[in-house]
């Protein structure tokens, strides 16, 4: 990483000196990425006149997908209940979060994304889909060795799963998205397994701005640690799970200065950013230990998760129950969105209360399932974000978008910002209906 935003002329020149190879130069933030199979490339590499620090590209595991995504019973059950109740779309009734965040209305104003340009970092992506495939309009993979099309053959494709609650086509199959005519950029920065390195993440953020993204909704996060040393709640020293990248203080600091980098590019460059808040519980209030990142880094919208507790056996029971897993905290949350839960689990139709959206098809028949997660309220927000931009007539400014959405969101829990909830739960018909 330069010192500052220009890398030396003579950097692959000089990287080859100290025994590298550089592999990728990202100009606009002043990063390049380069290997070696020198152990003390790294030092040699920190003496070149121009670079301020050498970082190991860190992996971390970004998406724990869930243990269950749903069961044929609850699947066959939807589909029999929706060719005796049809609809436009037949599983639109049972996306209780449209109804949440008020997304029908918005769409019958005459708002539904038209020309907005959302792109989706992830995992692989079922880009043949019926629900989607109209709807995208790009698609590439950072991930060496894996295509952007998700190959595990399983139904739970995280990727697919948050593409089609952005923007899934109203074309009377399955699901409708948020934003229902946005085109949407898959760009794969994790495995299938939901793993990957950090240097993943930045290429894909600046292909989202070269593609001329307007929204980046991402689904993704790890705990990243500032001092090597977790602390939980109470301030107790905790062994870090398998989310929690834990790595010496100046290492960790230069990593989050890079991910800093390329989110203040892609938001100078017009870019609204849109994140999972994390599924971990974390109050942020209590906890200073790290960041959930990309959540809590600047100028990116963290995203926190609502759903409700036995909506099939009733349907007007309170969508907007915080969610169990939900991180939370006023420094970290700034909106909440519709993610699901699963607190009555195992109770019978527990499965209801996550959120519908489109998997992977090893077919030609598109394929749907169940989750919960910030992951699943990200999307939600990223599309409400959309339905905005579309009204503006596209190349919103971001901290136009975030006035907007801050404007129009419904306040629960403690009036004004609050750890909870942040400025409050999205609203897709307020954000259109106001005046911007």
């Amino acid at each position: 990483m330069a010192t500052g935003n220009q890398l030396p002329a003579d950097l692959e020149n000089e990287v080859s000196k100290a025994n590298g190879k550089v592999s990728r130069v990202m100009g606009e933030i002043g990063i390049a990425i380069a290997t070696s199979d020198d152990p003390k490339f790294a030092d040699k590499a920190a003496r070149i006149a121009g670079v301020g620090s050498v970082i190991r590209d860190a992996e971390a595991q970004w998406i724990n997908p869930p243990a269950v995504y749903t069961d044929q019973g609850v699947l066959d059950n939807v589909t029999g209940q929706s060719a005796t109740n049809p609809a436009t779309n037949p599983f639109f009734q049972f996306q209780w979060g449209h109804k949440a965040i008020n997304a029908p209305a918005a769409w019958a104003a005459g708002y539904q994304g038209e020309g907005v340009r959302v792109a989706v970092l992830d995992g692989g992506f079922d880009l043949d889909h019926p629900d989607l495939a109209a709807n995208i309009v790009y698609s590439r993979s950072f991930v060496p060795g894996e295509s952007a099309q998700y190959a595990l053959g399983d139904v739970g494709s995280h990727g697919t799963h948050t593409a089609g609650t952005v923007a899934a086509l109203d074309n009377n199959i399955g699901v409708v998205g948020v934003a229902p005519k946005a085109n949407l950029l898959l760009i794969k920065v994790l495995r299938d397994s939901g793993s990957g390195s950090f240097s993943w993440l930045l290429q894909g953020v600046l292909d989202a701005v070269n593609q001329k993204a307007d929204v980046i909704s991402m689904s993704l996060g790890t705990f990243l640690l500032r001092n090597g040393k977790y602390l939980d709640d109470n301030g107790t020293p905790a062994d870090p799970s398998d989310d929690f990248i834990g790595h010496d203080a100046k290492g960790t600091q230069e990593l989050i200065n890079a991910l800093t980098r390329v989110m203040n590019y892609a938001h100078s460059q017009g870019v609204t950013l849109v994140a999972a808040a994390g599924n971990d519980a974390i109050d942020g209030n209590k906890d200073g230990s790290g960041l959930s990142i990309p959540a809590n880094l600047p100028n990116v919208l963290s995203i926190s998760a609502t759903g409700p507790a036995g909506w099939f056996a009733n349907r007007t029971t309170n969508l907007d129950r915080f969610a169990s897993y939900s991180n939370y905290g006023t420094p970290d949350v700034t909106f909440a969105a519709p993610g699901g839960d699963f607190s009555l689990y195992p109770t019978a139709n527990w499965q209801y209360d996550m959120v519908l959206s489109t998997g992977n098809s090893p077919g030609a028949a598109g394929q749907y399932y169940f989750s919960a997660g910030t992951s699943m309220a990200c999307p939600h927000a990223a599309g409400v974000a959309a339905l905005i931009i579309g009204k503006n007539g596209g190349q919103m400014d971001p901290t136009r978008v975030e006035a907007a959405l801050r404007a129009s969101a419904d306040d629960l829990g403690k009036t004004g910002r609050d750890p909870l909830f942040g400025y409050g739960r999205v609203n897709a018909y307020r954000a259109v209906s106001a005046v911007q």
